[in-house]
């Protein structure tokens, strides 16, 4: 194991880098990538000079992408059977409960969170793999929330065989077991099951005998490495490891508070609010003017270095 950092929800990532040996390159689709860091089972192979394809139908989430992860290509739209239209239920907050599946969506009610629906173009797996992959796919990650069948039965798995599949196999919200479904058809395509990490389920295609021999057949143990989410937040964790980054750019940000363009600052209060709650505005008002002078005096005006360390 080479990874001593994970930033998956369930150590996928963990297990993938197992199952290749650390390889410093590679080609992955991930279809429901969700936020490119948080939560994600695609970036630690990333880091280690992989790219590929990463499927994100949510817009806020997509767009960073580019910027965070330059060498994927990133589309924005739905993966099902055959290519066409289908309606997107998008969970406000929870983006890991949006889905093409609306009563999966009514679900996340009961954690408090609303959803919007809205069309939105399908691809398939075939056509992906078409336009965008290498000779060799080493991995394809499937969370859709419940459309994993769908996914799985737009794939030409005859012409395109990824040496790996991890999909989700828990339905949402529930725990249960949700691959029947679908299981059957990878098993008749000439994978085998390789391990359940009590979330996912791991097939590796029978021809890459070297992935499976590498595979863990138990999940391995959740110490066994860090974890993204145990530094709590990088500006007020002094163990995250963009600790001393995260604070610099706060200093930075507060100190040119007053230079902002107010549209911006707007955009800004309304990332940070928090869930639930109304957004502050600043208004060309002395009080609201001087309250962002407040906020930046002890970065300004020679002040700088001399703020002590939270």
């Amino acid at each position: 194991m080479t990874l001593s950092l994970s930033y998956a929800q369930n150590l996928e990532d963990v297990h993938i880098d197992m199952a290749f040996a650390g390889a410093r390159n590679g080609f992955y689709i991930d279809i429901g990538g969700g936020h490119p860091v948080a939560d994600n089972v695609t970036v630690s192979a990333y880091l280690a000079g992989w790219s590929g394809v990463v499927v994100e139908p949510q817009d806020k989430l997509a767009r960073l992408y580019p910027r965070l992860r330059p060498r994927d290509t990133i589309l924005s739209c739905l993966v099902g059977r055959a290519a066409g239209e289908a309606t997107f239920h998008e969970v406000e907050r929870l983006h890991g409960f949006s889905t093409m599946i609306e009563s999966h969506a009514r679900g996340a009610v009961a954690f408090g969170a609303g959803f919007t629906s809205r069309p939105l173009p399908v691809t398939t797996l075939a056509a992906i793999c078409e336009a965008h992959a290498p000779p060799r796919i080493d991995v394809v990650k499937i969370d859709v929330e419940g459309a994993e069948a769908d996914v799985l039965a737009g794939g030409d798995w005859n012409r395109f065989r990824p040496r790996l599949v991890v999909i989700e196999a828990i339905a949402p919200g529930t725990g249960l077991p949700a691959w029947e479904e679908w299981e059957p058809f990878l098993l008749q395509r000439g994978y085998g099951m390789a391990l359940f990490d009590g979330l996912n389920r791991f097939y590796v295609a029978h021809e890459a005998a070297d992935v499976a021999a590498r595979l863990s057949a138990a999940p391995v143990a959740w110490d066994s490495v860090r974890h993204i989410y145990e530094f709590d937040r990088a500006g007020s964790s002094a163990i995250h490891p963009d600790h001393a980054l995260a604070r610099q750019l706060a200093r930075g940000l507060w100190a040119s508070l007053p230079l902002l363009d107010p549209g911006l600052l707007q955009a800004l209060l309304d990332a940070g609010r928090l869930d639930g709650a109304p957004s502050a505005t600043i208004a060309a008002d002395d009080a609201s003017l001087i309250a962002l002078g407040r906020i930046a005096m002890g970065y300004d005006g020679g002040q700088l270095f001399d703020e002590p360390e939270a």
